[in-house]
């Protein structure tokens, strides 16, 4: 095949991704490497009051599990690299199978599992074991007659590619050949996605902050092969991945991966470091400003973004440049900061939350709907008489034994001082405590349901 009708025919299988649109996610990577975060049950309380509706954690914690019971968030649950030694044996993934996910499921709510994570920098012995075990997981899914609900893949590092610039000659390194082989055999016969873990941040010292940040920037820069504009880096980073699967269709002739999908399981920007030269971009509002704008990139009008073309006009795109409309899920490493991850110090500084669970900074996520979780919640009537508001707001901190501490003076929900706002958090705290229902939200007329979260700030409504 000459290398043009070669190329013609790489373009062919990404565009065939096109038809795979079903609306684009943003999840968050739960880890655990600290002595100092909260219980389960608070952080499910703070994940749903944030509406995030996508956790990824690295194993089948069954207290993580249990909290999440009835929430309605998706997970993707994870197998630890050493433990893809057991996992060669059907009966060990059998009986995994049987005590760590089945008492779970359906009502914690998972979707996909992730066998090992980046057995491409592991040095051991992962990458030979990793699709042996995913064959052993899903196994013991068939004969749940779960194949189909559950999904079984493993996250890559980006360093699983040997060439990455420009976006179109994105290629594997074939030095991994050995595992990418039967890994992309293995994805497109069970309709896995294939998974990656991107970081553009340590990408910074060979392009700017700038086109890391998703921010106008003079290295945004087109593709000679393709024509394609690239203004960020995550973009380019992520064509390349698409680009290179496409490209493993040449040698494996009797494959097609180009309607495979990708999923980025792990992205984000530390908010804190070292006094290494690019460690000086670690700054929460770097941090914030990433963060914001993939979001904002990834679910904007289901993924639509605003391009600058020359010429000063302004095309509206969505997905990569590469697939344009294309499905695109990622997980924003992490939830919080974690406080025992090995390495340099902005190994630990990745989190969204502190381990008291305040914001770092605002991120608001998208609500896929009104309200997708089919949540309510309880707040004063705006039209009530001011009298009537503070005799319930009393009997609620009191009698009805609701948690007024955060409305105190100081506190995370005193401001805006003002009774309606102080009988809201009350009002909505006694009522999730008595089991949501419209007799727990009526405090003598002066209160209402509603379906959008009121939470601001650091003031959370659980």
């Amino acid at each position: 095949m000459g290398s043009g009708l070669k190329f013609v025919f790489v373009v062919f299988l990404l565009l065939q991704l096109l038809d795979f649109n079903k609306g684009n996610k943003v999840g968050v990577a739960y880890g655990k490497d600290a002595t100092n975060l909260p219980s389960p049950d608070r952080v499910a309380q703070l994940v749903q009051s944030r509406n995030i509706q996508y956790l990824r954690i690295y194993d089948t914690d069954p207290q993580v599990l249990n909290a999440f019971k009835n929430t309605g968030v998706e997970f993707t649950v994870g197998v630890h690299n050493s433990d893809l030694p057991a996992f060669q044996s059907q009966s060990n993934v059998d009986s995994w199978f049987r005590n760590s996910i089945l008492p779970y499921y359906p009502a914690t709510k998972i979707t996909q599992i992730t066998v090992g994570n980046e057995v491409n920098e592991s040095g051991d012995n992962s990458a030979n074991l990793v699709v042996p075990a995913m064959r052993n997981v899903v196994s013991a899914l068939k004969r749940a007659g779960l194949q189909d609900r559950i999904k079984v893949s493993t996250s890559l590092s980006f360093r699983v590619l040997s060439k990455t610039y420009p976006p179109s000659e994105g290629t594997f390194d074939s030095r991994f050949a050995y595992v990418l082989n039967p890994l992309l055999q293995f994805l497109r016969e069970n309709g896995s996605p294939f998974m990656v873990n991107l970081y553009p941040y340590f990408a910074i010292d060979d392009s700017s902050l700038e086109f890391v940040l998703f921010e106008p920037s003079p290295q945004a820069y087109v593709d000679p092969k393709t024509g394609l504009r690239y203004d960020n880096m995550f973009d380019a980073q992520l064509d390349a991945v698409h680009y290179a699967i496409a490209n493993q269709r040449f040698s494996l002739t009797d494959q097609n991966f180009g309607d495979m999908k990708t999923v980025v399981m792990e992205t984000g920007f530390p908010s804190g470091g070292s006094r290494s030269p690019r460690d000086r971009h670690a700054t929460i509002n770097n941090a914030m400003l990433y963060n914001t704008n993939l979001i904002r990139h990834v679910t904007s009008g289901s993924g639509s973004r605003t391009t600058a073309m020359s010429g000063g006009d302004f095309q509206v795109m969505s997905g990569t440049p590469a697939m344009p409309n294309g499905e695109l899920d990622v997980y924003i490493f992490s939830l919080f900061d974690e406080n025992q991850k090995q390495g340099s110090e902005i190994e630990g500084n990745w989190g969204i939350f502190y381990p008291d669970m305040t914001s770092k900074y605002n991120l608001e996520f998208p609500r896929g709907g009104t309200n997708p979780s089919g949540r309510s919640w309880c707040v004063a009537s705006s039209q009530a008489q001011n009298s009537d508001l503070q005799k319930a707001l009393d009997w609620a901190c009191g009698p009805g034994k609701a948690d007024c501490s955060a409305i105190q003076p100081g506190k995370q929900c005193f401001q805006p001082d003002n009774l309606v706002s102080h009988a809201s958090f009350a009002f909505n705290n006694y009522y999730q405590k008595n089991g949501a229902t419209a007799e727990a939200c009526n405090f003598g007329g002066t209160a209402k349901r509603v379906y959008t979260n009121p939470s601001y700030g650091n003031c959370i409504y659980y």
